[in-house]
């Protein structure tokens, strides 16, 4: 049979398009940080936790009070009030021997400052964010005044009352009992404390 001329209509059913398969893009593995104490490199906490990332961000900001305490040889200890709406109400970092007054811990002279701020002793609402698991002075005084939360880094185990040695923010007897969350860059809050006794 003579093929059809170009454009000449045979009669004959037209062929179907071979069905072509999408082209699939491989989905890359999702990065995970190292946990903690795993890998080369300094420990890193682990991420993905809804109850500690948040924390993250102002945790580093009193990392930065605590390296201020450092220059001047106290104890890198760092602290900072959040006010109920998230944003740095005050700030603070231990100056005991800058200024001779034993009273002077992060967490006591964030809270003065705060309370300053504010033209209020209750601290309702607030959030004080510390480095280091506050003492007997710093958990009396948060209780005092009022803050609705402590999230802290690194545990005391020598003087810590907010879990350690003891827990007088939650003790039930009080009238008014915090909300504790700890742990929240937790190696490098230890890190930084470890770095600074390591030269004394």
């Amino acid at each position: 049979m003579p093929r059809a001329a170009h454009g000449e209509d045979t009669g004959a059913a037209p062929r179907p398009e071979p069905v072509r398969e999408p082209i699939r893009e491989p989905v890359p593995e999702p990065v995970h940080e190292p946990a903690a104490g795993s890998g080369p490199g300094p420990a890193m906490d682990p991420v993905g936790d809804p109850v500690r990332d948040p924390w993250r961000a102002p945790m580093r900001y009193a990392l930065a009070e605590a390296d201020l305490a450092a220059l001047a040889g106290d104890v890198p200890v760092g602290a900072v009030v959040l006010a109920p709406d998230g944003s740095v109400l005050a700030t603070g970092h231990n100056e005991r021997e800058a200024t001779g007054d034993p009273t002077a811990h992060a967490e006591v002279l964030a809270l003065r400052r705060a309370a300053a701020a504010t033209g209020e002793w209750r601290l309702t609402g607030c959030t004080l964010v510390v480095t280091l698991e506050p003492c007997v002075m710093c958990a009396g005084a948060l209780v005092q005044a009022r803050v609705e939360r402590v999230v802290f880094g690194a545990f005391d185990e020598k003087a810590g009352a907010t879990g350690s040695l003891w827990d007088l923010v939650r003790d039930r007897r009080l009238n008014h009992r915090p909300e504790v969350i700890h742990g929240v860059l937790e190696a490098e809050c230890s890190a930084q404390l470890t770095a600074f006794f390591r030269t004394r």
